[in-house]
Parts: structure tokens; sequence; C-alpha cells
């Protein structure tokens, strides 16, 4: 069954309004994040430093993570930028994978855990 764009839209407005609310700490994570602005984005793809949104969805794809991309960004995770999605599935999971931007592969994909 097709989500809606409105559905997509409440939640990526609720991951606005309640920053962390839904972030999980795993060991990979660890690493220092700092997400890039739309200039450094820009600059990362015009440098090659990193692949575009556009192809980093198909590499997502690819693995079978299907979905509406309700979030991206783009950030450093220690010396490397990573591609950080939040993917809203067909079957109304909501799943953050990552992707290396340098080169497309996929580091990770999980669901989120269930707040307490």
């Amino acid at each position: 069954m097709p989500v809606s764009r409105i559905t997509a839209a409440l939640i990526a407005l609720a991951c606005c309004a309640f920053p962390g609310a839904g972030s999980v700490s795993y060991g990979a994570d660890r690493a220092p994040r700092a997400c890039l602005n739309k200039a450094e984005q820009r600059e990362a793809i015009a440098t090659h430093q990193a692949i575009p949104l556009a192809e980093a969805i198909r590499a997502m794809r690819a693995r079978g993570h299907h979905g509406e991309v309700v979030r991206a960004s783009l950030c450093r995770r220690g010396d490397k930028l990573v591609y950080e999605l939040t993917v809203l599935a067909r079957s109304g999971k909501v799943i953050r994978a990552k992707i290396d931007a340098a080169d497309g592969r996929p580091m990770a994909a999980h669901a989120p855990a269930p707040k307490p």
C-alpha cells in the first residue's frame, strides 16, 4: 500500500520537531558526526569526494530497501563522508540507511529501536 506524501511529511516533521527522539547509539556511530550544509555538499560532489544523492539512493535500492526517502543528509563520520538516509518502507516501517558517499557502498541499514 503506497504511503501518501502527507504521511511522509508528517514523519519528517516529527523527526525535526523532536531531534534525537529516534536516535539510537551503536558502536559504529561513535565517530564524530558533522553534517555538511548545501554549499559544502555541492563542493564535495563537484570535487568527486562524494557521489550525487541520486546515486546513493540507487545503491540503497539495489540492496532491496525500497520506499520513499523522507530525509537525507551528507555527514562526516571521522574522515569519511556518509549519506544518512531515512526511508519510509512500503510496509510503513522507518529504516535508517548509511551509504558510503565516496563509492555508493551500503554501510548499514537498520530500523530505529522503539521508544520505551
